[in-house]
């Protein structure tokens, strides 16, 4: 459905440092700069980015926002979560673990990122 996920930054080299952590443990390479600068994660046929904004206003969370990372397993969500508050994102919701909802089992993890990005590590149980 989607070909790419672009969010704002206002700390461009904090954000490299957090996403190249948290998107290793999902065996993403570290980012690729691009001549403007932006962030360019590619992955398993998708793209995530990361850009100070265009127009030169700050960049800000989107209120109500979350970005989900599919992982393959309960471990690589802890190990997703632990690679991010060890380099700036904060916990947020409940501590990792698994929520039961009307798409069955899940094991989750929120953090959010330097400019307040909410993000999910998701791995759905068998």
């Amino acid at each position: 459905m989607f070909s790419h996920i672009m969010i704002g930054s206002n700390d461009i080299v904090r954000s490299k440092i957090f996403y190249d952590a948290v998107l290793g443990t999902l065996g993403a390479k570290p980012a690729i700069i691009d001549a403007k600068g932006r962030l360019i994660y590619a992955h398993n046929g998708g793209r995530f980015l990361v850009t100070a904004p265009i127009n030169g206003q700050l960049a800000t969370a989107a209120n109500g926002g979350t970005i989900g990372f599919a992982c393959d397993s309960q471990a690589q969500v802890d190990a997703w979560h632990a690679a991010g508050v060890a380099n700036g994102g904060t916990t947020c919701e409940d501590p990792p673990g698994v929520r039961e909802g009307s798409f069955g089992k899940l094991y989750l993890a929120y953090l959010c990122d330097g400019a307040g990005n909410k993000l999910c590590g998701l791995y759905r149980m068998p």
